[in-house]
């Protein structure tokens, strides 16, 4: 297996965790795992992204250049700016929410997610990233949710187990957004 994901969007929104749930979820599931955060001039409101590379084999290079299998996109100069890295028939996760165009190549798999306004359904705008995440698991089948939620456990620690619900409900509900897209684009 070898897995190249770009999580991207502004600071603040929730790209790291995404990229960390991966990688996290992945590596406790014995897989090589990278994770390469970039962010911008701004913590929050600036732009920010990670690679994330899973793989059944030695990782060479963090860094995804020009083949990334898929992109979580939060916001629309990610989707933009990321579009490019995707190789032929790699999938672009994006927030429908806050991105009103598909993107301009039409030799990859593009899935719209009304992220933020699941989020909101669900009772916590915050976690639109989570819904995303979910639409990457139900398409991907990279990582499990159950495995994601062992993970999100542990990196919600002691403390926080009262944020569990609301992600896993995001999850959840982001799996089943992309679920429907991807069956009615089929």
């Amino acid at each position: 297996m070898l897995e190249k994901t770009i999580c991207a969007g502004f600071g603040g929104q929730g790209v790291m965790s995404m990229g960390r749930l991966i990688a996290g979820t992945a590596m406790a599931n014995g897989f090589e795992v990278s994770w390469l955060p970039s962010y911008g001039p701004e913590m929050r409101g600036g732009t920010a992204n990670c690679h994330v590379i899973v793989s059944s084999t030695p990782i060479g290079s963090p860094v995804i250049s020009a083949d990334a299998t898929s992109v979580l996109a939060l916001n629309l100069p990610s989707m933009r700016k990321f579009t490019t890295e995707l190789v032929e028939q790699g999938l672009m996760i994006f927030n429908s929410s806050l991105i009103e165009q598909e993107p301009e190549r039409r030799d990859i798999r593009a899935i719209p997610i009304a992220a933020n306004e699941i989020a909101s359904d669900i009772g916590n705008l915050k976690a639109a990233n989570m819904v995303m995440l979910g639409a990457f698991i139900e398409l991907t089948n990279v990582v499990k949710l159950d495995e994601v939620m062992a993970e999100l456990g542990k990196m919600f620690g002691s403390g926080k187990e009262q944020f569990i619900p609301v992600n896993e409900r995001a999850l959840r509900r982001g799996m089943e957004a992309a679920a429907a897209t991807a069956g009615a684009r089929d």
